[in-house]
């Protein structure tokens, strides 16, 4: 009888421990599958606080910011141990005042803007979407000055009717620190930090090399822009069809159209089809009108047209990984534009002195590193929907 309770006993003892195997196993992998797929909202939690050291030291930064002035690099910005220390013991407040927070660049770059804050122990106290509607983000500058911020990081949907209310943010003794534009008026050094950007004179020249690749240097191509008075948009379009001028007599731009709204896209390249039907290519100003130039080639039965745009979303990602309409296009950083506007938000409560415009530099995406693509601009591995379309 012993000898059986002893068996039994043995015989017990192995089966909890393949169960707690198998139950550390099934998390390992649970937590393997949620890391992939989860928005990588962490910074490092200990070291100086850079930009993603992968990126490019080489590159030549092509733009220029909203008054001409030659950009610094965003590789240069650093905030060491001791500063992040010292902000810390400010217990300082922070707001996110977006132009349009409904896109994958929008929620990568309050995502690098949350992890860096966290890292310097400065509190997110609101992040607002004005829906490209200045009316509202003026509202919201106000909404926001109530909570009493030490910190704006904002992006104007235009830079005349809103730079009032950025001015008296401003007044009030407020860092501000923008994204790709400065209101009209305001003076660098004295009402606001710097202006962060992606290089956006490169993603055009990006955008229309691959364009010209793809056509095999010649053919006929339209131009969707942006339609507005905004300056980084103007800086893509500018860039694409100089080089095409320039490097690429043999293509020629027989079409533009112009959007006021990033849902206007199918509207107009249907126009453009319609009105041009050998046309051969299309460039779009960004990632989601894009979307509506897409759905209106496949509509018109044009799966030969060649289509390059700017900013890596999901959408068009996942067409180019699976070698669609969507050929390639150039893209922001926005993770490390959040990034480098939090580590400017620092040398501004430190005292220290902050270049005018700052930029990070452009990536051209293609088929062939299209994965490697979306792991450099938002810090996490591809969907598995893009991973599968790209084998």
């Amino acid at each position: 009888m012993r000898k059986f309770f002893a068996i039994f006993s043995i015989f017990a003892i192995i089966s909890s421990l393949i169960l707690v195997g198998c139950n550390q196993n099934k998390s390992n992998n649970e937590n393997s599958s949620s890391d992939q797929n989860k928005s990588s909202s962490e910074a490092p939690a200990s070291g100086p606080i850079t930009i993603n050291k992968e990126i490019s030291d080489d590159q030549l930064i092509l733009s220029k910011g909203p008054h001409g002035e030659t950009a610094v690099s965003a590789k240069t910005l650093e905030l060491t141990e001791e500063e992040i220390a010292k902000i810390k013991q400010g217990n300082y407040k922070a707001a996110i005042v977006m132009h349009y927070a409904g896109n994958d660049w929008s929620t990568a770059q309050i995502d690098g803007l949350k992890a860096t804050f966290e890292r310097m122990g400065i509190e997110v106290v609101a992040v607002t979407d004005a829906d490209f509607k200045s009316e509202k983000q003026v509202s919201d500058i106000e909404t926001v000055l109530a909570k009493n911020p030490d910190i704006i990081v904002s992006i104007p949907v235009d830079p005349v009717s809103t730079a009032e209310a950025y001015k008296k943010a401003a007044e009030s003794g407020v860092k501000l620190v923008f994204m790709d534009n400065a209101p009209q008026g305001l003076e660098h050094g004295k009402d606001y930090v710097s202006v962060v950007s992606a290089d956006n004179y490169g993603n055009g020249v990006a955008a229309a090399e691959i364009m010209a690749e793809k056509l095999g240097g010649k053919g006929k191509i339209g131009v969707i822009f942006h339609d507005a008075d905004f300056f980084v948009t103007k800086q893509r379009t500018e860039a694409f069809e100089k080089t095409i001028q320039e490097k690429y007599p043999d293509i020629e731009i027989v079409a533009r159209g112009g959007i006021t709204d990033p849902n206007d896209g199918e509207k107009v390249a249907s126009g453009i089809l319609t009105k041009n039907p050998d046309l051969d290519g299309l460039f779009v100003v960004w990632d989601v009108p894009a979307e509506g130039a897409l759905a209106a080639a496949r509509t018109a039965g044009r799966d030969d047209l060649v289509i390059t745009t700017i900013d890596l979303g999901t959408n068009v990602a996942l067409e180019i990984a699976s070698d669609g309409i969507v050929k390639g296009l150039g893209a922001q950083l926005p993770y490390d534009q959040g990034i480098s506007e939090a580590i400017l938000a620092g040398y501004a409560l430190l005292g220290k002195e902050t270049p005018p415009y700052v930029a990070v530099p452009a990536y051209k995406v293609t088929k062939e590193n299209v994965l490697d693509a979306w792991k450099l601009v938002y810090h996490k591995e591809a969907p598995d929907s893009i991973q599968s379309a790209a084998k």
